[in-house]
C-alpha cells in the first residue's frame, strides 16, 4: 500500500521547509507531479509504518536526500515496540522442588567426577615410551607439567 497523496504533500512541505532553496532547485525542470509519483512508489510499504517516515524526518542528513536515500533512511528506523504479555509468576513450591533436584545432581557429579588435568602430558609420555617419535618441545612441556604436578603434590 502506498502513502496517500496528502502524506506525500506534507512530506514535501516539511523537506522544503528544512532544506529551503536547495530542495526546490533539486526539482527544476522536472514536473513536480512526476517527482511526487516517484516518491509515492519508492515509499510503498511505509503507509502501515508511518513511524519510520517520522523517524526519517527527525534524522535527516545535512544535504537534501533523493528518494532512494530517504527510503533507506526510513528502513533504518528502529522497529516499533511490540506489546508483550506479562511475565508469568513462578510457583514458589515448584521452584523449591526443582532447585533441590539440581542440588542433588550437582552433589553426585562433584562426588563422582575426578578430572586429571595432566592427562594430556601422560598421553604424550606414553606415546614416547611406546617408541613414537615426537616433537622435542611437546615432550619437554609434558615432562615439565608432570614434574610440576609432583612438586605441588609434595608441597601439600
Amino acid at each position: 500500500m502506498s502513502l496517500p497523496t496528502k502524506a506525500i504533500d506534507r512530506l514535501f512541505e516539511r523537506l522544503g521547509a528544512t532544506y529551503g532553496a536547495a530542495w526546490v532547485r533539486q526539482w527544476e525542470g522536472v514536473p513536480i507531479n512526476d517527482v511526487k509519483s516517484a516518491w509515492t512508489h519508492e515509499l510503498t510499504g511505509f503507509a502501515e509504518n508511518l513511524q519510520a517516515v517520522a523517524w526519517a524526518l527527525e534524522n535527516l542528513p545535512e544535504r537534501c536526500p533523493n528518494v532512494i536515500e530517504f527510503r533507506n533512511l526510513c528502513r533504518r528506523a528502529p522497529a516499533p515496540e511490540l506489546p508483550r504479555l506479562p511475565e508469568p509468576k513462578a510457583d514458589p513450591e515448584r521452584l523449591k522442588r526443582e532447585l533441590s533436584k539440581l542440588g542433588e545432581i550437582r552433589a553426585k557429579a562433584v562426588a563422582t567426577t575426578t578430572v586429571d588435568h595432566k592427562a594430556w602430558a601422560r598421553r604424550i609420555i606414553g606415546r614416547f615410551d611406546a617408541g613414537e617419535k615426537l616433537n622435542p618441545t611437546s615432550l619437554r612441556f609434558a615432562r615439565d607439567a608432570l614434574r610440576m604436578h609432583l612438586v605441588s603434590e609434595g608441597d601439600a
